[in-house]
């Protein structure tokens, strides 16, 4: 335990350190209103939320994106996230930008849980923030779109709904469509990033490795996909195995690797606001849930 703890401080510091930089000199855009810290949980923490609308669709019913942040699932949090969020919103989206629990001090399935109460949350919170249930995104980068991946097939494969039943029930809600991007979908070849996240237990171990192997789980009724990566991220093959399996359930989907010999794109360069081409995959990824509304 002291050396995946050892690991997570080191990962977090190094992260944060990146990510100050990345983001340095951005404030809140004028044309966002911005509902901050609220709980959707009993951790007042760990289960914090943020929800940013632009203001130009005051009192208007919005479609909603949920962001589910990366981070190797020891790292992250709705102030890391805030600026690429409230980008997306401007982009005619209500957002729900939360924090969850982190491993390896929270360990599976907690970040799920986490996940499934803010949807429910973003169901019982409709009419106060404007929300269109009819039209409910999300999006997830690294670990959050493994995380977004499983979460997906638990709201649309039955099967492994029962398995997760044993934790929660799942939310009553219908995801329109996601975004996966830059991310892990399989545990048949073991991530070591996933060492402070497993239960150590060996049983719980191999449990939830399969559990959490969500190409083993999707079926056609897994919601329609955008999927995006950097021609030089060190995960650009991941989204092979996910694909194939895509084609073989007939769900929609469109997938892109972005970047050039000349101008490579990075592991999460979507989430660089600054540049041109976080830009262009936000305004993709936008387009594409658009075009499901």
């Amino acid at each position: 335990m002291t050396d995946v703890n050892e690991k997570s401080r080191i990962f977090r510091e190094m992260c944060l350190k990146a990510d100050t930089e990345r983001d340095k000199g951005l404030t809140t855009p004028e044309d966002i209103k911005r509902f901050d810290d609220i709980p959707y949980g009993a951790d007042e923490k760990w289960q914090i939320l943020d929800v940013y609308r632009p203001k130009s669709h005051e009192g208007e019913k919005l479609p909603v994106i949920v962001s589910i942040h990366g981070g190797g699932w020891v790292y992250g949090s709705k102030e890391i996230y805030q600026f690429y969020c409230m980008d997306l919103a401007q982009r005619g989206f209500a957002v729900v930008n939360f924090t969850y629990r982190l491993a390896p001090e929270n360990r599976f399935p907690a970040s799920l849980e986490d996940t499934n109460t803010v949807f429910a949350w973003v169901k019982d919170n409709a009419e106060k923030y404007g929300f269109d249930l009819s039209n409910v995104f999300a999006v997830g980068d690294s670990a959050g779109a493994f995380c977004l991946s499983v979460y997906a097939c638990i709201l649309t494969n039955p099967a492994l709904a029962s398995d997760f039943g044993k934790f929660f029930a799942p939310a009553d809600v219908e995801l329109k469509g996601v975004g996966l991007n830059c991310g892990l979908f399989t545990t048949t070849d073991y991530d070591e990033s996933l060492e402070a996240y497993i239960p150590e237990d060996l049983t719980e171990h191999a449990e939830a490795l399969r559990m959490l192997d969500a190409v083993s789980y999707i079926t056609p009724a897994f919601p329609p996909a955008y999927i995006l990566t950097g021609n030089a991220d060190f995960l650009v093959d991941a989204p092979a195995v996910l694909t194939s399996v895509l084609d073989k359930n007939s769900v929609k989907y469109e997938f892109k690797v972005y970047g050039t010999k000349e101008s490579p794109l990075f592991h999460v360069f979507h989430c660089d606001i600054k540049t041109e081409a976080a830009r262009q995959a936000n305004d993709d990824e936008c387009g594409f849930f658009r075009g499901l509304i």
